[in-house]
């Protein structure tokens, strides 16, 4: 008997989507991930910033309110 995944996955995503991308992962050389890395920080869409734990409540709610 089939047992129904308990998990709840973001739309187009399954379970057997979520395997492939962890064995992925798992199997991948640590020079292509090093390189995959670098490309993404490459792309520049994102930026990352340091915020001390103690304000990051604040800056959550100020995010929240600009979005």
């Amino acid at each position: 008997m089939r047992h129904k995944d308990p998990n709840r996955y973001p739309k187009g995503w399954n379970g057997k989507r979520v395997r492939a991308l962890i064995k992925h992962y798992e199997n991948q050389s640590d020079d292509t991930a090093i390189a995959e890395a670098e490309a993404a920080y490459k792309k520049r869409r994102t930026a990352v910033i340091e915020v001390p734990l103690k304000l990051l409540p604040q800056v959550r709610r100020i995010l929240a309110r600009a979005g």
